[in-house]
């Protein structure tokens, strides 16, 4: 019989699922990460939510019992994914189960930020009646700026235009038709930031959202604009935001979450315009019932049927295609990371090809995982089970066709996204049937195995490229692993991947980026 461990306070619905499935649970919240470490390995599987710590330690010393961590929530960050994946353990979450729930916390927050209803109640408990000192704002009427507008930012911008707010929304994947669908108007960052009278996150932390509101995108907005986030600590820059605050620039800011947690100290606390939760986003009964329905059920049907659901850092593949599947899925995580990464703009359709040998496989988890590379280049949360509800929750259109034609290579596979501004492709194939390789890039031939850090550049077919990058990188202390350079021939067009050991300063990649004979540039990780 296989054993589950509930390791933090959980709705009573996910034990009682677990002993209805015949398996054997122990609920201890609240263990200590010594005490997690000594009794990890007496079970199949651990379920946790966020106080839980699942770190390296415990996992290297969970043993071969340990199957799978599921977390009832969408954040794995309190996982090591990486080692958990190193150990053969399948990480799962609940991406869709706080939605509404987090969304209401917004608008809510959004409410008593108009209106200083904590600071109203504050001071009517002291008796001093103030009626006079909390003059609100109207939400009717005004603009909510909407950063991110994918599951729970879609849902937010309903509520607010319920109210008879107008709606902006800046998403990179959000497409022109989708925003109609939604009634609300696409703009890009600056505009948002110049027209929003409120302004909301619902965007994942990720290297391009990291510390998005910054003291130049607070300088570009509204004066007297209110802010709210209940999406992720570190997508503001907190002493920015009190700067903003201080000086009357920004009226007020809503946060349920910070950039370190437990926040027992930071330096928005004790502001007069500033309103503070404790990450409450997902602290509703309805949610903390669903999501521990949902963990309950995915942890069950893998323990008991070997099925998998919403696994962060594992493919749905059967027995029998494993081992043919594996250098094909290294292949096109490789190849769906680059074009995510190199894309611009809003993406509208993912068209993948299967071309020789490679027409003749399972490709449904090759697609599910290309989906899900490109998808992962700016959101969150997705994984090869739901990257094709986000794709089609965001109005993208995925296509895949087979062929067993391919003049080139005995197998290859081709990639390409489109978005609002062109297309942007991708082929790659195995050497020796397992090493992959990337061999085209927007119509560019280009050979070029893929790890760590990248340089991706587009540039002008002219002498000069290859001397003038690698003294400039060289100047600077970054060693170049390798240097692949393709071009069309007869034409002007080459690109150019550079592999590299460290990472490029920002003051380098800018002057990196002004060459003169780079149309643009960009570091991608894989």
């Amino acid at each position: 019989m296989p054993k589950v461990l509930i390791a933090d306070k959980m709705d009573a619905v996910a034990a009682q699922i677990f002993k209805d499935n015949k398996i054997d649970v122990d609920v201890k919240p609240g263990l200590s990460p010594e005490e997690l470490s000594a009794i990890i390995g007496q079970y199949d599987g651990l379920a946790v939510r966020s106080a839980t710590k699942v770190k390296a330690d415990a996992i290297g010393v969970a043993g071969p019992r340990l199957k799978i961590i599921g977390r009832a929530g969408i954040g794995v960050d309190t996982i090591d994914v990486p080692a958990a994946t190193n150990a053969g353990i399948v990480v799962m979450n609940t991406p869709f189960g706080n939605s509404i729930t987090t969304a209401e916390h917004a608008i809510a927050m959004m409410f008593a930020l108009a209106r200083q209803i904590p600071q109203a109640n504050e001071s009517t408990h002291a008796g001093k009646w103030e009626k006079a000192k909390f003059m609100g704002v109207e939400l009717y009427g005004k603009t909510l700026g909407v950063i991110g507008c994918g599951n729970i930012g879609s849902i937010v911008a309903s509520r607010a235009l319920g109210l008879q707010m107008r709606v902006i929304a800046f998403d990179p994947f959000l497409t022109d038709d989708r925003a109609r669908d939604l009634g609300v108007e696409k703009v890009d960052l600056d505009t948002l930031l110049a027209r929003a009278d409120f302004i909301t996150l619902h965007t994942p932390l990720t290297d391009q959202t990291r510390n998005i509101l910054d003291a130049a995108a607070l300088a570009k907005t509204k004066k007297g604009v209110r802010i709210i986030n209940c999406a992720r600590g570190g997508l503001i820059v907190e002493a920015d935001l009190k700067a903003a605050l201080d000086s009357g620039h920004v009226a007020g800011a809503a946060l349920d979450v910070f950039e370190e947690e437990p926040a027992t100290a930071n330096p928005l606390f004790g502001h007069a315009n500033v309103i503070c939760t404790p990450h409450l986003g997902a602290s509703t009964t309805e949610a903390q019932v669903n999501v521990a329905i949902q963990v309950a059920e995915q942890m069950s049907d893998f323990l008991l049927n070997g099925a998998v659901s919403n696994a962060v850092n594992m493919p749905s593949i059967s027995a029998e295609d494993a081992p043919r599947l594996k250098p094909y899925m290294k292949l096109a995580e490789q190849m769906g990371a680059l074009a995510g990464q190199i894309a611009d703009g809003a993406i509208t359709k993912i068209a993948i090809e299967f071309m020789g040998d490679a027409a003749a496989l399972n490709t449904k988890p090759l697609s599910a995982l290309i989906l899900a590379s490109v998808l992962r280049a700016t959101l969150d949360g997705v994984n090869m089970v739901n990257a094709p509800q986000v794709a089609k929750s965001r109005g993208i259109a995925v296509s895949d066709t087979h062929s067993t034609d391919c003049p080139d290579f005995h197998t290859a596979l081709r990639l390409t996204v489109t978005t609002e501004k062109g297309d942007h492709a991708v082929t790659g194939t195995l050497f020796a049937g397992k090493e992959p390789r990337i061999m085209d890039i927007e119509n560019v031939p280009v050979e070029a195995a893929l790890a760590g850090r990248v340089l991706f550049i587009r540039n002008d077919d002219t002498p000069g490229l290859i001397g003038a990058v690698g003294t400039m990188l060289g100047n600077a202390k970054v060693n170049i692993a390798d240097f692949r350079l393709g071009r069309v021939p007869g034409g002007n067009s080459a690109v150019a991947l550079v592999s590299i050991d460290n990472d490029v300063p920002d003051d380098l990649f800018a002057a990196l980026s002004a060459l003169p004979q780079i149309q643009s540039a960009k570091l991608l990780r894989f």
